[in-house]
C-alpha cells in the first residue's frame, strides 16, 4: 500500500468516526440523492452489481470519486470487513482527501543546478 493510500485511509477512518463520511452502497446512494456527498472512494474490485448501483448515480450528481484497488483495504480503514464505497459528507475532509490524491506538479529546478 502506498503512503498516499495509507493517509487517505486514515482520513476516511477519522471521517467515519466523526460522522463526516458514510459507508456502503445504500448509505452513499441516499446521501448522494440528498446532494450531501462531496467526494466518494470506490473499491475497483467491488462486485459489478455494487458498482452499477453507485457509480452512475455519482456521475449523474457530478460527485468526483477516486478508486482504490481493494474493498477489503477500504473496509478495514472504516472498521468493516470490506466495503464497496465510502462517501465523504464533510466538505473539509473531502478537500483534504482531494489534496492528498491530486497529482503534484513537478518541482522546478533552480538556475545553475546540475541535473
Amino acid at each position: 500500500m502506498s503512503d498516499t493510500e495509507e493517509r487517505v485511509f486514515r482520513l476516511l477512518g477519522l471521517g467515519v468516526r466523526s460522522r463526516g463520511a458514510v459507508v456502503g452502497v445504500k448509505q452513499v446512494r441516499e446521501a448522494a440523492r440528498r446532494n450531501k456527498v462531496f467526494l466518494a472512494v470506490v473499491a475497483s474490485d467491488a462486485s459489478a452489481n455494487s458498482l452499477e448501483k453507485v457509480v452512475p448515480l455519482l456521475n449523474a450528481r457530478r460527485v468526483r470519486f477516486i478508486e482504490v484497488p481493494s474493498a477489503v483495504a477500504l473496509g478495514g480503514a472504516v472498521g468493516r470487513d470490506q466495503t464497496a464505497v465510502v462517501g465523504i459528507t464533510d466538505r473539509q475532509l473531502a478537500a483534504g482527501v482531494r489534496e492528498l490524491v491530486a497529482p503534484k506538479p513537478p518541482r522546478a529546478s533552480k538556475m545553475g543546478e546540475d541535473g
